[in-house]
């Protein structure tokens, strides 16, 4: 029998014991800045903040605790694409439940992702708008499904999808229970309909809305401290956004010529002449490696992006696997030339259609003034790449305020692969891998 894990309330702490007698302070394990956000129990919880601001992981911490508090609550955890759940989301509420100790009482599941408190029979179910039917259709066998979060909400760039998953969130709730939908994200576009919808909203007892940064992440050290202070010295433009929670200034963007469109790959590929195009950006300890994944019409100057790897912290053999798992070993891949040994390396490994991009004077320009002529269709699941594309502009002198001749060095990584990708079809198609 599964010892019994009780819950003692207090007016300013909260305590977590369990029949080992093993105690757990929360605000210990949680930290400071998040007060308000754990005690709000209104219908909207929405919190924007920089890298390294704690939002998720507090997230996923009171979605624990809580779901062990009241035995008739389950959890939806959504994002725009079920893919990135589990390196999310998933992984996050896995980390809260080994943080509190409670591994004992969590049966966890990751085909398909799917949590349970096994003291009740409490769910956490994870969904993706990719799938809409199956968040449209969710029932759970005890309790009540009164709790959602979106991770990534700014992702979820129709206002109407929110609204679909909001109506989801339904029906009566027992005595002290209450309905809640947390939406996490980071702020990079100010023109975002969540700006709109909740920070700007007229005072309102059902909305929360909070920004938060790293400062309020005691448990940062100092090497983490370190790439915000260099971010501010050397990007204070990204580092208003990813470092202090700042909404996003999105102005005079390179692509303008793109729209986020629901597409059949396979019918794409009917289309007469129609070539593969993929670029590969190699990431560092806090960018991402980037895999961009494209179909180019050039008689129709028309591009589809139909897939994309997208991760930090990837070894060579991580990048490897991961475009083999995905089947676009035997794609000839076009891979930013500053890295020759990682190219090398790939080729070793198995991708051997890898080739080293092509960077010369005024490469940058000339590769955006060939896409800027095409018309680009953005599959849905290309969640990072809508990003991208979407914040990708022009730089800005700091002392005029003109705009210069140049795109930001942020929001690049996949941009910089569609690049690669598409130079074969900008400059012809001589290329050497020595």
């Amino acid at each position: 029998m599964l010892p019994v894990l009780s819950l003692w309330l207090f007016p300013a702490v909260r305590i977590l014991r369990t029949k080992t007698a093993k105690h757990l302070h929360l605000p210990d394990i949680v930290g400071k800045g998040y007060g308000t956000f754990w005690r709000f129990k209104g219908r909207y919880r929405v919190c924007k903040g920089s890298r390294a601001s704690k939002k998720s992981k507090t997230t996923a911490l009171n979605n624990i605790t809580r779901l062990m508090e009241y035995p008739q609550a389950n959890l939806l955890c959504v994002r725009k694409t079920y893919r990135t759940l589990k390196d999310s989301c998933f992984t996050e509420l896995k980390w809260a439940i080994h943080r509190l100790g409670v591994d004992a009482w969590w049966d966890i599941k990751e085909s398909p992702l799917e949590m349970t408190y096994k003291p009740t029979g409490q769910k956490i179910l994870f969904r993706g708008l990719d799938d809409p039917l199956k968040v449209t259709s969710i029932t759970v066998e005890v309790g009540v499904l009164c709790w959602l979060w979106i991770e990534e909400a700014y992702e979820i760039s129709s206002e109407a999808d929110f609204d679909t998953l909001d109506e989801s969130i339904r029906g009566e709730v027992p005595p002290g229970l209450f309905k809640q939908i947390t939406l996490t994200f980071n702020p990079w576009n100010e023109h975002h309909w969540i700006k709109h919808r909740f920070f700007d909203a007229a005072p309102d007892p059902d909305i929360l809305a909070m920004t938060t940064n790293y400062l309020c992440n005691e448990w940062l050290d100092a090497a983490d401290k370190k790439v915000f202070e260099t971010m501010k010295r050397n990007n204070p433009r990204r580092y208003r956004v990813a470092g202090l929670g700042d909404w996003g200034i999105v102005d005079g963007l390179v692509y303008e010529n793109w729209e986020e469109r629901l597409f059949s790959i396979d019918e794409v590929r009917k289309t007469p002449d129609i070539k593969s195009a993929f670029g590969l950006d190699f990431g560092y300890t806090n960018d991402p490696t980037a895999l961009f994944c494209g179909l180019i019409d050039t008689s129709s100057k028309t591009l589809w992006v139909f897939d994309e790897i997208y991760k930090p912290g990837m070894s060579n053999e991580d990048i490897a696997k991961a475009i083999i798992e995905a089947g676009y070993a035997k794609e000839r891949i076009r891979a930013d030339r500053a890295e020759p040994k990682s190219i090398d390396r790939l080729y070793t490994l198995g991708l051997s259609h890898i080739r080293r991009a092509r960077k010369g004077k005024d490469s940058i320009n000339n590769g955006i003034d060939f896409i800027q002529d095409y018309k680009i269709f953005i599959h849905p699941k290309c969640v990072n790449f809508l990003t991208e594309i979407g914040n990708y502009t022009w730089d800005t002198d700091t002392k005029t305020g003109k705009k210069l001749n140049r795109p930001i060095d942020d929001f690049n990584h996949l941009m910089d692969a569609m690049r690669y990708a598409l130079e074969e079809y900008s400059t012809g198609p001589n290329y050497s891998f020595k």
